[in-house]
């Protein structure tokens, strides 16, 4: 089911629902109520959900005079830009425009992550000399899965929002398991490798009931929410064991051997999948074709040169060999990629040059912090003045033209200095900045469409913030099995999954704690909240029972069951939505 469709079929229901309640129309100060309680988990208790029971013309006073109203994260309200930007006759036109620009933030997030967030964590994680393994379930973890903690944790920060965390998380992970791992086993059937699937499937229910457990109970604690953490530190030490325990076993198993140049990509043995790195000759394939293009006779360019082709991000050779449908999103999305590349250095350790960029990282120095000061919080800090004189942003850009300065008259354009490695610390926290300010604008965005749509946040979560945040690790997995790699594909699915869970729901309740000062309290978001969890908890025990029965063989139709089992579940929940279904 597309978004489009999706979205349609809700802006229907929508207006029925608003027609059930116009005849019951009163004024904005019809609908004061009670102080709501303290917690995470808003059901009835948002004020600010009662504006469709409001008359057209009252619904922009109503958002403006309401406390519920007002969004701290984010740069726009986006509900007074819905009631208020346009006459009432216009709201659905609107909704729609609200609707690219979540399409567009998408982007940004999706760009933002694989472009210039993971390559920087994969250059740091070089630099300080962490094996694959290490790298893999840390940097690289955290670099796939940005946008579903930074998303989760700006749903975290406001009580109304934070049903879209829960609801992103768990639905990300039912669409992952079951989707994704069924697609893959549909492009390509392979036997799973049994023990990292074993362990990953059993670390990913445990952290599935543990969360459970905490909104069955309504509150969690600073020292269950370490615990909770530390759970991933409990499942990295578990594949760091697991992986010298296996290379010495493979390694005493070929000590006959002299050499070994490459392992093979599906190894004999069940664990192979997790600790070997395929052979691809495709970067052989690659080097050739660079070659053809070098030039015969050495070549410098200018500084200006250097700048501009640096600023190029549409690779001529890549441009003629792709599809039309892939050269129209390009266009779209090259404007984007160009103001990335302005703000955010990239450094690249398998590079001769390391992406070293002389005029280009200069300019870094000073747009990079710039980004920092005027995106860190919604861009509160923008206008911050010190000592009510200076404005900060100023101090910013004065002290990133000196650094600027300096290092462009103390290095050259063909050698990177010493000091280059620490670009990509610059570029992973500008990265990080602007991953988490364009979540938060999706946050504020999605709690507008739940109230303009009468839908909860946590269907909104599990439909729209996680389709959006998953449909990239979709395509990808897809395309490595396609390639003939299917078990790093299931390897994916379920190892990113454990660590957006953990960190996204602890990371969330530990800086909401840090910030109230107590413990947090969860007011589950009714029947939908459990139906969620308990079909997630459903799907992994049943991949934990099937696989095995079936000896780790991932066919075809266990691929159709798991996508049959991901529409039975997205019909339950909008029946539930819509209460259908209730108890």
């Amino acid at each position: 089911m597309s978004a489009g469709v999706y979205l349609s079929v809700l802006l229907v229901i929508s207006c029925q629902q608003q027609q059930v309640t116009a005849g019951s129309r009163v004024g904005a100060a019809g609908w004061a109520s009670d102080s709501p309680r303290a917690g995470m988990f808003k059901n009835t208790n948002d004020e600010c959900d009662l504006v469709m029971n409001v008359s057209a013309a009252d619904r922009c006073a109503f958002v403006k005079t309401t406390p519920d109203c007002s969004i701290e994260d984010g740069f726009i309200n986006y509900l007074r830009v819905a009631f208020c930007l346009l006459p009432p006759n216009l709201t659905p036109l609107t909704v729609t425009l609200c609707m690219i620009w979540l399409l567009f933030l998408f982007v940004i997030l999706g760009l933002t992550a694989s472009k210039f967030f993971c390559p920087n964590l994969s250059a740091i994680s070089t630099s300080l000399h962490l094996t694959h393994n290490v790298a893999g379930v840390t940097f690289l973890a955290l670099g796939n899965g940005a946008p579903d903690i930074f998303s989760a944790i700006a749903a975290f920060s406001n009580p109304h929002t934070a049903g879209l965390a829960v609801g992103a998380l768990f639905g990300a992970g039912i669409f992952v398991t079951t989707v994704v791992a069924g697609s893959v086993a549909l492009v390509k059937p392979f036997t799973v490798a049994s023990r990292p699937f074993l362990r990953d499937v059993t670390f990913y229910m445990v952290a599935v009931y543990w969360t459970f457990f905490m909104l069955y109970r309504g509150t969690t604690t600073m020292k269950e929410t370490f615990g909770y953490l530390g759970l991933y530190v409990v499942y990295v030490l578990t594949v760091i064991i697991s992986a010298y325990i296996y290379n010495r076993q493979k390694h005493s198993m070929n000590s006959s051997v002299s050499s070994v140049d490459c392992i093979p990509a599906e190894f004999d043995s069940s664990d192979s999948s997790d600790y070997d790195v395929p052979c691809l000759n495709g970067g052989t394939i690659q080097q050739e074709y660079e070659s053809e293009y070098r030039p015969l006779l050495p070549f410098s360019e200018s500084t200006s040169q250097i700048l501009l082709s640096s600023l190029n991000p549409v690779d001529n050779r890549k441009w003629r060999r792709k599809p039309w449908s892939w050269r129209v999103f390009k266009v779209l999305k090259t404007p984007v990629e160009v103001l990335l590349l302005l703000c955010i250095p990239v450094v690249d350790p398998d590079k001769e040059d390391k992406n070293w960029r002389r005029p280009l990282n200069c300019l870094h120095l000073v747009t990079a912090p710039l980004v920092c000061v005027l995106t860190f919080q919604s861009g509160k800090y923008g206008d911050h003045m010190i000592q009510g004189q200076f404005p900060i942003w100023l101090l910013t850009l004065l002290l990133g033209l000196f650094l600027s300065a300096i290092v462009f008259c103390s290095t050259t354009n063909d050698r990177p200095p010493k000091y280059h490695p620490l670009f990509a610390l610059l570029g992973f926290v500008v990265s990080a900045g602007l991953i988490s300010a364009a979540a938060s604008e999706v946050v504020s965005l999605l709690h507008m469409l739940g109230v303009v749509l009468s839908l909860s946040n946590t269907v909104l979560g599990l439909t729209l913030l996680a389709w959006g945040n998953s449909i990239g690790d979709c395509f990808s997995d897809i395309t490595i099995a396609r390639q003939g790699y299917p078990r790093m594909a299931i390897s994916a699915c379920f190892g990113g999954i454990i660590f957006n869970m953990v960190f996204g729901v602890g990371l969330g309740c530990l800086v909401q704690m840090l910030k109230t000062h107590t413990d947090v309290e969860f007011e589950v978001d009714g029947l939908l909240t459990w139906v969620l969890a308990g079909s997630l908890g459903l799907s992994l025990v049943l991949s934990f029972v099937i696989v095995p029965l079936c000896q780790f063989k991932m066919s075809r139709v266990y691929g159709i069951f798991l996508l049959f089992f991901y529409g039975i579940f997205l019909l339950i929940a909008l029946l539930t939505e819509l209460g259908k279904i209730h108890i």
